[in-house]
């Protein structure tokens, strides 16, 4: 079993790039689930724990490749750095990998070769899910939270 870390590289498949709650919910909608994120941080990164009052909310998926089902997990705040180091690709196009990469090292306590190998997996599954034969659906029962509806 590999290592564990806090802070971890989301690669979206190419064809979910479109399938994120700013595009699929009303602004008016979308605040009521970013402030739910800030509020439950206090002020805090929920992945590093830095202070801040300059919070960024973060989509977090997970992917189901044998049945083809973005699922949303949760909605969190997240400072700077580390939302920068999450969406790694869009900061590598950017040309500021090098503050991820020291980001990265800093919040898991780890090399800069530990920032390869876990860059490498995250490319890995990226690739793979853009492989997959279909088309993603999304599974958006984690906001029935703000609805009072339940999972069903």
């Amino acid at each position: 079993m590999g290592k564990e870390y806090k802070l971890n590289f989301e690669l979206v498949p190419d064809a979910c790039w479109g399938s994120n709650l700013r595009s699929l919910l009303t602004r008016a909608q979308w605040d009521v689930v970013r402030k739910d994120a800030y509020k439950r941080a206090d002020g805090r990164c929920m992945i590093c724990g830095k202070v801040t009052d300059k919070l960024d909310a973060h989509e977090r998926w997970s992917y189901d490749e044998e049945h083809m089902v973005q699922k949303l997990e949760d909605v969190v705040a997240v400072c700077k750095g580390c939302h920068m180091t999450i969406h790694i690709g869009r900061t590598q196009l950017m040309g500021k990998e090098y503050m991820a990469v020291k980001h990265f090292c800093k919040v898991n306590g780890c090399t800069y070769a530990d920032y390869i190998e876990e860059l490498g997996k995250a490319n890995e599954a990226h690739v793979r899910r853009n492989s997959l034969p279909g088309e993603w659906s999304l599974d958006l029962r984690w906001l029935q939270r703000f609805t009072g509806e339940e999972n069903t």
